[in-house]
């Protein structure tokens, strides 16, 4: 297996960089003289069209986690992991129907500031500087991590060096603002499913070769037959992932907590359509959502035809990592196996995937310190001029703050999927009970939201330790415990969260029934000033979509139904 770069992958690599870093520069001197305003730096207010909002969605989404930890999960698990990939295309079309039509209203700009505009200071300080640190410690040190990992395996270039470069890539995209990033994003997208489909169709050709047959088709339906225990997509209780998807909670349960969170309340993912008009927006997101459904054949299909290879006696050496079989290593085993030019493209679409991510989350960290910390707190009459500047030392920071404390939090050991999910996981069930009622029952109060937000996070941390003094063998026939690998019975993970989100919102209700918040007078656009529990303006006509978007979002729906169906 050839762990380094060939001349010619080096020059498709290198298209690669004076593509993306060419349009960058053209767009950037293009808009150069807005770059001074905060909300086109932050927001790109009114530039980015529905076909660059769909793909830098994507873009920022998709990273080294999914091409190397989802492929690993895809050679240990099997299909049933695609449930990320494909609830989240359900998952859109809510936020695009009910969530941007608030924020967008509303004029929101950032989470804090919903919070703010919602509650109070108090809540919105609160999160803003949570927001930053989980943003910073968790997500920016992982998906750097994970990259230079992943292109370190690939070419063999020292992993400190791919951190720095990559690092200082992701930089330099991030300081044209958020326009730079949204159109390169659409060329970043362009290379990911490119290279990624090349990988894809290498796996499913080396299958159909292996057993004597050619074409991907052919090893697609070899994959079925000696791997059919990966192509379910409802886990049994007696699964050895059943705590990881559990059964019918990826449908009906913690999996849409997870989703909802992710792509309605997450300043690194809204923030790309919140410069938008309501149109443009809502149809970025329905072409982020069909996507999503592509996503699995790049990221998961690759997995188990690599476990499917592996059973068959091949890259058994090249699995082990540390003396044990390691499922990460399944995508980099694959795309070692391209040939030259090839593994170039299939190492510019993880490169891609790597930095597009590192910079919107850098971006999104700098959306958030700017406008609700800096401006809010330390210096409420900062000019135009003067955040963006600070915006730009915040991203320049958080990336070498990243890139010092990523050796030191064990995300190799823990897997980076896994490391974020878990981490996140702790806090997402109150925040999103914090968000959907702030968004829909006027009466919910300001304690209420601190109560979610700190007692969704404690009851989290004690669900997760109880197995440490509790026995919760009783509980399995239940279906709300199973074993782990070391025999000791815990509740899986996405349930946890469905447990944590259900006894927030009862204890939101309950505080906010027993004191009641103020009301507050708002000015509505026609000069009205109406006397509300809450400081949105929400009305029902809001959220009706139109007859192509509706149209658009059935076809979606109808092709997820098709594929739990046949995979169920």
């Amino acid at each position: 297996m050839q762990k380094s770069l060939q001349f010619l992958d080096y020059v498709v690599f290198l298209v690669y960089f004076v593509i993306v870093a060419g349009y960058g520069l053209y767009i950037y001197q293009k808009k150069k003289r807005k770059t001074t305003d905060s909300k086109d730096f932050f927001l790109a207010e009114g530039s980015l069209t529905w076909w660059a909002i769909g793909a830098s969605l994507i873009a920022s989404n998709i990273s080294a986690e999914q091409f190397i930890g989802m492929a690993g999960s895809g050679f240990s698990i099997g299909l049933a992991i695609s449930t990320y990939e494909w609830m989240a295309a359900a998952t859109l079309i809510i936020v695009a129907v009910f969530f941007l039509p608030i924020y967008l209203k509303n004029k929101i700009y950032t989470m804090p500031q919903f919070l703010l505009t919602r509650y109070n200071k108090t809540v919105s300080t609160i999160m803003a500087v949570f927001w930053l640190l989980l943003y910073v410690v968790v997500n920016l040190t992982s998906i750097l991590y994970l990259g230079a990992l992943a292109i370190n395996t690939i070419s063999g270039i020292n992993f400190y060096v791919c951190m720095s470069l990559i690092a200082v890539f992701a930089v330099i995209i991030t300081l044209g603002g958020m326009k730079v990033i949204g159109y390169t994003d659409v060329i970043q997208v362009f290379f990911l499913i490119l290279g990624g489909l090349a990988t894809t169709y290498l796996a499913l050709n080396l299958v159909s070769e292996h057993f004597g047959e050619t074409g991907v088709m052919k090893g697609f339906s070899l994959l079925t037959k000696h791997a059919d225990e990966h192509f379910h997509m409802i886990l049994k209780k007696d699964d050895p992932h059943y705590l990881d998807l559990p059964g019918l909670t990826v449908l009906i349960g913690g999996m849409w907590i997870v989703n909802l969170n992710y792509w309605g309340c997450n300043q690194y993912i809204t923030q790309r359509a919140l410069g938008a008009d309501l149109k443009t927006a809502r149809s970025g997101l329905l072409f982020a959502g069909f996507l999503k459904l592509l996503m699995p054949v790049i990221v998961v299909l690759p997995g188990i035809a690599a476990y499917v290879l592996h059973s068959q006696g091949m890259f058994q050496a090249e699995m082990i990592k540390g003396g044990e079989l390691s499922p990460d290593n399944a995508y980099p085993v694959l795309m070692n196996l391209l040939p030259a030019g090839m593994k170039g493209l299939a190492f510019a679409a993880l490169t891609a995937a790597v930095v597009a991510s590192l910079a919107g989350k850098a971006n999104s960290i700098s959306t958030i310190f700017s406008l609700d910390i800096y401006k809010e707190i330390f210096n409420r009459n900062a000019g135009e001029k003067q955040i963006v500047n600070i915006g730009r030392v915040v991203v320049v920071v958080a990336m070498i703050l990243a890139i010092i404390i990523s050796p030191f939090l064990g995300i190799d050991k823990k897997g980076g999927f896994q490391f974020i999910q878990e981490y996140t996981g702790f806090v997402s069930p109150g925040i999103f009970a914090m968000f959907i009622l702030g968004f829909f029952w006027k009466r919910t109060t300001p304690n209420a939201a601190l109560f979610a937000m700190i007692g969704g996070f404690a009851l989290s941390i004690v669900l997760k330790s109880l197995p440490l003094g509790v026995d919760l063998s009783g509980l399995y026939d239940f279906g709300f415990a199973v074993p782990n690998t070391e025999g000791v019975y815990e509740i899986p993970f996405l349930d946890r969260m469905g447990i944590v989100f259900v006894v927030c919102v009862i204890g939101m209700v309950i505080i906010s029934l027993i004191a009641p918040a103020k009301p507050k007078v708002i000015t509505l656009d026609n000069g009205e000033q109406i006397e509300t529990a809450h400081a949105l303006e929400v009305d029902t006509s809001m959220f009706k979509p139109s007859m192509a978007f509706t149209v658009t979002a059935l076809l979606i729906c109808g092709i997820l139904v098709a594929l739990y169906t046949i995979f169920w």
